[in-house]
């Protein structure tokens, strides 16, 4: 069985604490670069999960957003940065997104 593949897109500092535990495929990269790096690496068939900052999240259009969130491969997650101040996915809609579960009601 292949192993599934991860890759990061991040700020020096999110993307070398990425690096640390193990992740090979590790891009340093934000804003308008970032997102170019993102769609490539979403393109590629290549990973299963893509990693990226939200700095990046801010300056993609709003029409690629949605085509990233409708992915089934590779799932796009987008992670907060701190000190850039963003507007910050909940932990239930990324869980009900990517999950399909509804957090919010599990006892």
């Amino acid at each position: 069985m292949e192993l599934e593949k991860i890759a990061v897109v991040a700020e020096r500092e999110v993307a070398l604490g990425f690096k640390l535990v193990g992740i090979k495929d590790v891009f340093i990269s934000s804003g308008e670069e970032g997102a170019g790096k993102l769609a490539d690496l979403a393109d590629s068939g290549q990973y299963s999960l893509v990693i990226a900052s939200n700095s990046i999240r801010n300056v993609i259009t709003s029409a690629t957003l949605r085509r990233f969130e409708t992915m089934l491969r590779p799932i796009i997650v987008f992670i907060p940065v701190e000190g850039i101040e963003s507007k910050a996915e909940s932990v239930e809609t990324l869980a009900k997104r990517i999950l399909g579960v509804n957090i919010q009601n599990v006892k």
